[in-house]
């Protein structure tokens, strides 16, 4: 599959006239919960010809392709991607920890990483990553009959927000370093069931509600709903980006 996802990089970049500067898993197999018919979601930053930018007609700030049954390919251009790192956009913050790498030509994305702790705004982060939780936990999983995989995308959030409420930093992507926040030895059970569930079932399965997880998921968000507006609302300047952007112009 690597070399197909490659191979449809480098359509992009031929049909787009861009050059990909980093490419990554996003979704689940990158989170650490995929299931066997999980799809592979693949995001990349990328720039333009320099001239691109000096136009009166701002161009198009994404690329992407069709999206299928397998693959989802889609990525945002240098300037826009800064634009959000300065916001502390949750997504993007996650590409940057991927541990599924597909493409990585210069050192944009190490200078990158490198700025992450500086520039991370924690309200911000607790914010994002509250609301994820809270959404899915009132829409997904209060019915008689559930998608699992909706517990992982309850979970992995309210971990997240939890993170950034006790550690004040950028919390990581992958689902088995956040799950070291949870203390009780009976939700590890219960994850560590739906782990080995999800690994051998359809994206599409459907399970009870499991009332232990989701009255910790409760308790969770009560708990980061008060804490999360007391976090430093971090404001940074765009020296830096400004100097990164021009750097890796083509």
């Amino acid at each position: 599959m690597k070399d197909k996802i490659l191979e449809k990089l480098d359509e992009l970049e031929s049909n787009e006239s861009i050059r990909i500067l980093y490419a990554c898993e996003s979704g689940s197999r990158a989170w650490g919960f995929a299931s066997p018919d999980s799809d592979y979601d693949v995001r990349f930053i990328y720039t333009r010809p320099s001239t691109d930018y000096l136009r009166i007609d701002e161009v198009k700030d994404y690329a992407d392709l069709p999206v299928d049954e397998v693959l989802d390919i889609s990525g945002w251009d240098i300037r826009k991607a800064l634009k959000l790192f300065l916001k502390s956009n949750g997504p993007l913050y996650e590409w940057l920890q991927s541990p599924i790498i597909y493409r990585q030509h210069t050192d944009f994305v190490d200078e990158l990483r490198k700025l992450m702790p500086a520039y991370f705004n924690p309200r911000a982060g607790g914010h994002h990553y509250l609301s994820m939780a809270y959404k899915t936990l009132a829409e997904d999983l209060a019915g008689d009959r559930v998608k699992l995989k909706r517990y992982f995308y309850a979970l992995r959030p309210a971990l997240a927000c939890l993170w950034i409420v006790e550690r004040h930093e950028v919390p990581p992507m992958e689902f088995e370093i956040l799950r070291l926040l949870i203390t009780d030895t009976v939700i590890h059970q219960e994850v560590d069931e739906l782990l080995a569930r999800k690994a051998n079932v359809a994206e599409t399965a459907m399970i009870e509600p499991v009332s232990v997880l989701n009255q910790w998921l409760q308790d969770m968000i009560s708990r980061c709903r008060e804490a999360v507006p007391r976090l430093e609302d971090k404001r940074m300047g765009t020296e830096e980006l400004d100097d990164l952007l021009r750097n890796y112009l083509l």
